[in-house]
């Protein structure tokens, strides 16, 4: 298997999985939110991965920029929105590479906070934690009965604990749609 950043040529087959491995319900909004993250000046740096196996893309995950707003600070950070793996490939561990490769590149380029909104079984695997408990907040409001999908992890050390305050995004994930459950 094979993580790389993907390229511009790659943009169809994103759109295309991210269709496929959030079939008929979620598949378009996800796929448009992804192609719309990749266009997004807001949204930079932006660390886009794919995972390829053969010559075949299975699985694709995009960090995005993000900020947090609170107190004396303004600290940077990303979000990892969305994670897609192919139907067929799912079950196999690719999100689980896709993710841990982004974030030890974000770690590498000094990147302190990772946030996302994720399944609480899956995402605390990798580290992340739910954050409103630490004082971070969603850029929408999280409904307390799934508050735990909103996490958070630290990539480098001094800022849990210490930074407090709201999240925001770029221009296209800040958009109440993309923070429902």
């Amino acid at each position: 298997m094979l993580i790389r950043k993907s390229a511009d040529a790659d943009r169809i087959a994103i759109i295309r999985m991210h269709r496929e491995a959030f079939g008929p319900e979620e598949g378009e909004e996800v796929a448009a939110l992804a192609n719309d993250l990749l266009d997004d000046p807001t949204a930079r740096p932006v660390l886009s991965l794919l995972a390829e196996e053969n010559g075949l893309l299975l699985g694709h995950v995009l960090f995005t920029t993000v900020n947090v707003v609170g107190g004396d600070c303004l600290v940077p950070g990303q979000i990892l929105a969305p994670l897609g793996v192919l139907p067929e490939a799912q079950g196999r561990g690719i999100g689980g590479e896709l993710i841990d490769a982004g974030l030890e590149q974000l770690r590498a380029c000094g990147v302190g906070l990772v946030f996302v909104l994720g399944h609480p079984a899956y995402y605390p695997r990798f580290g992340f934690k739910p954050a409103e408990d630490l004082g971070l907040k969603a850029p929408y409001p999280i409904p307390r009965e799934v508050a735990d999908a909103w996490m958070v992890q630290e990539l480098n050390p001094g800022y849990l604990g210490k930074v407090k305050g709201a999240v925001h995004c770029s221009d296209v994930l800040d958009r109440p749609e993309h923070w429902r459950e």
